[in-house]
């Protein structure tokens, strides 16, 4: 009977046993699938956060902007931290030194454009040139102020390297000027003279200043972008007088070096 008793008493506990295991079984993959969906959830969200930082993500774009205290002349200006700028690829008459044709037009014209005004500023590869000045593009509002001086006629269009970005946009806006007789190249004769055909000796690039002096010297026919190197157009502007006869206007600075931005 005791035998019997403890037999029954062994039976029950191993079964207590088996369902313990049977339980613990059956409950582990539960758990498992359990935490493996929330550790997939909890990736998906951080991608998702991730993701929304990604496009949220706004890149600012920084504009110079600067109120202009003060027109130089046509094509130099102000602004009211003290610095001066000089607008790229153009050249206005001069107003210092003897007053060119037409430089008080484009001065007055500058300042109808800009003067007091908030502009925005472009630069291109040059930070200044050699006396310090900025070297910007200028817009007031939608106005690219570079580019309508020349498309009006109180500018031409002046390319110095490496600040090339819109030299082809000036180009085209001085031909529409010149063909329409706008501004200067309706009432200044030197402009409608240096507007000539450019002579077959400066088209043999480089080699034009090692082949003679058979430059034209009378009338305003080059600028600094007719010539390769910085040598090529001094040794013109020797051969044609120097400063006493600078008729192609390429010592702008007066210093007696011209184009001095050519390499």
């Amino acid at each position: 009977m005791r035998t019997r008793n403890l037999f029954f008493l062994f039976s029950i506990l191993l079964n207590v046993v088996l369902i313990f295991i049977l339980v613990a079984r059956v409950r582990n993959p539960i758990i498992k699938e359990i935490s493996d969906e929330q550790n997939v959830d909890f990736a998906q969200n951080s991608t998702v956060e991730k993701s929304g930082e990604v496009i949220g993500e706004e890149i600012e774009t920084k504009e110079e902007q600067a109120i202009v205290a003060k027109v130089i002349d046509g094509d130099t200006i102000v602004l009211e931290n003290g610095k001066t700028l000089r607008y790229i690829g153009i050249d206005t008459p001069e107003v210092s030194q003897g007053t060119e044709c037409f430089a008080d037009e484009s001065t007055e014209k500058n300042k109808e454009l800009v003067l007091g005004k908030e502009v925005r500023l472009e630069k291109d590869v040059s930070e200044t040139d050699r006396y310090g000045r900025l070297l910007r593009y200028v817009y007031v509002a939608n106005t690219f102020i570079n580019e309508i001086l020349v498309y009006e006629g109180y500018a031409t269009a002046a390319t110095y390297p490496p600040d090339v970005k819109y030299s082809q946009l000036f180009k085209e806006a001085e031909k529409d000027a010149r063909e329409n007789s706008k501004g200067l190249w309706g009432k200044c004769e030197e402009s409608k003279e240096g507007a000539s055909e450019v002579p077959e000796v400066l088209k043999t690039g480089g080699e034009a200043a090692n082949t003679s002096g058979n430059w034209n010297c009378s009338t305003n026919t080059y600028n600094c972008t007719d010539f390769t190197t910085q040598s090529e157009a001094q040794n013109v502007f020797v051969t044609c007088g120097g400063r006493t006869n600078d008729v192609h206007r390429l010592d702008s600075d007066k210093d007696g070096r011209v184009c001095e931005s050519l390499p």
